[in-house]
């Protein structure tokens, strides 16, 4: 069985994020989400919530394949969780130029720390190459309208995380 772990914030989950998971999902048997905490950072949502929103979010756009994701949360290097929960891929979503010189770079010292896990590239669906998850932060804080770069729940959630 191959087991792919998939490691972002998703603070929040983006449509970005659903097009490079569905990605993941054709690659792999399991998918494991690592969800990043940092005792250093505030996130907009919690541990929790992002949790239950990608569960959400994950029925609605993969139906039974949905069965085939995992969540955890992560802290240290995510090379070192991908080894402890046995995955043999590292799934990485590309958007541009930038991410793909950073992640590779990022790939060739996890693969000197950690030979069996393997890096893989996907890139991003060009309908949702632009999105960023700090964008649509910025621009829900803002009031903007970011119904067009989250899924329905997202949008929802957001709104009302914001009206507090």
């Amino acid at each position: 069985m191959k087991t792919a772990l998939y490691a972002g914030s998703f603070d929040p989950v983006t449509n970005g994020h659903l097009d490079v998971l569905r990605g993941a999902l054709g690659l792999a048997d399991k998918v494991i989400v690592a969800i990043g905490v940092h005792p250093d950072k505030v996130p907009m949502f919690s541990f929790e919530e992002r949790v239950g929103l990608l569960r959400e979010v994950g029925e609605q756009a993969f139906g039974a394949d949905n069965q085939r994701i995992d969540y955890t949360s992560f802290s240290g290097l995510v090379v070192d969780t991908a080894q402890s929960l046995n995955a043999t891929l590292m799934i990485r979503g590309l958007r541009d130029a930038t991410d793909f010189d950073y992640e590779m770079q990022m790939a060739g010292m996890n693969a000197g720390m950690v030979p069996s896990v393997q890096t893989i590239f996907l890139p991003a669906s060009p309908d949702v190459r632009f999105i960023t998850a700090t964008l649509v932060r910025q621009i829900a804080s803002m009031g903007g309208d970011v119904s067009g770069f989250v899924p329905k729940p997202v949008a929802e959630a957001l709104r009302h995380k914001l009206s507090k």
